[in-house]
């Protein structure tokens, strides 16, 4: 298989209202390309929310994602000069995909101060770019992909993926086939849609001010008819309910179990991990928060301690303390410490925590 990705230059800023369909079928003829039948169009989906409508106010960025943002998967303080309390958060985004701030997004807005927003429902777009071409270009088999750039768990750095599609196969399930050597494969699927996305923004770039990337030599995963129910668009590829193994950030999850939820007020008050380097006392503090938030009765000492934190949790009912202490105990684990009981008495224990740092374990 031979595959070509050529980018289409010379498309004009993009403004509320453009017929963006026209806009790319012009650059097409300028950059001299002619569809055919089974070739692929990935647009960046900026110019899909320019054209949209789709922007917002950038006097508080925090307050427009939180109306990007169906729930928050975790949270980080990142202190930039002049701004100490500033946040970024991983969410699942009202577009579909789970993403930072939602997908709201300052750059390449065309010198205006404003945000962009993610359209809700990217599929639709697609379906819509694409019934004008087929039209325009007198086509029957074309691919469309809305692409846009994300972060991606475990992995340094940012790539494009499909956040939108129409007419094109976005997973190629090689389940129940064998591989070179005639060994079954029982669990590869591959992401087809977000390969080619991540592959045309080479050509795209962030700062080219190239858009619409065309892709010649897919056409076996145009499909034939693009509204056939059973052909999926890019929202089939987030994971959800069951199948989602990362519903949460590490600390996230273990805030969470003890009543503390990212993106909630309470997490706020009791305080956001940071990027930055903390204290072992910072962390040891935030931990105490997190575990008697809703304990009444539980008072907590913080002290200076040989390995970096002591403290003695008191209460006189023998019930709460042992809840108190194991909450604090779990909490100490989201924030990379290790809690240490030292010492017991009638109605106290006293914790020694230390920096654990990152435990490997080998099965």
């Amino acid at each position: 298989m031979t595959l070509t990705i050529t980018p289409v230059r010379g498309i004009p800023e993009v403004e509320a209202g453009h017929d963006l369909a026209a806009l790319i079928s012009e650059a097409l003829r300028d950059n001299g390309i002619d569809l055919v039948d089974g070739d692929v169009l990935v647009v960046s989906s900026k110019i899909a929310s320019k054209a949209l409508g789709l922007v917002a106010d950038s006097a508080d960025r925090d307050l427009v994602v939180g109306t990007q943002t169906e729930w928050v998967v975790a949270e980080r303080r990142t202190p930039q000069p002049g701004d100490p309390h500033r946040m970024a958060r991983v969410v699942k985004s009202a577009a579909g995909p789970v993403m930072a701030a939602a997908g709201v997004d300052a750059s390449n807005t065309g010198r205006r101060d404003h945000l962009l927003l993610l359209p809700h429902d990217p599929d639709a777009v697609c379906r819509s770019l694409h019934d004008r071409l087929v039209r325009a270009h007198a086509l029957r088999h074309l691919g469309i992909l809305l692409s846009d750039t994300a972060g991606r768990a475990w992995r340094v750095g940012q790539t494009d993926f499909a956040l939108g599609a129409h007419g094109f196969l976005v997973a190629d399930d090689l389940r129940g086939g064998v591989d070179a050597d005639g060994r079954p494969l029982e669990v590869t699927t591959r992401a087809i849609a977000d390969e080619l996305a991540a592959a045309a923004d080479l050509v795209k770039g962030k700062t080219a001010a190239v858009p619409v990337a065309h892709v010649r030599g897919l056409a076996a995963f145009v499909v034939a008819d693009p509204d056939d129910p059973d052909v999926a668009g890019a929202a089939s590829l987030v994971r959800t309910g069951r199948s989602d193994w990362f519903g949460l950030g590490r600390a996230e999850a273990i805030r969470s179990a003890l009543g503390v939820f990212p993106g909630s007020a309470l997490a706020t008050r009791i305080g956001i991990p940071s990027v930055l380097d903390e204290s072992v006392a910072v962390r040891s503090a935030r931990a105490v928060g997190v575990a008697i938030h809703d304990l009444d009765g539980v008072g907590v000492d913080l002290g200076p301690g040989v390995a970096g934190q002591r403290l003695v949790v008191s209460a006189t009912d023998l019930f709460d303390l042992g809840l108190a202490t194991a909450r604090f105990v779990a909490a100490a684990w989201g924030e990379w410490l290790e809690a240490t009981v030292v010492e017991r008495s009638a109605h106290s224990v006293t914790i020694d925590v230390s920096d654990r740092g990152v435990v490997h374990t080998v099965p």
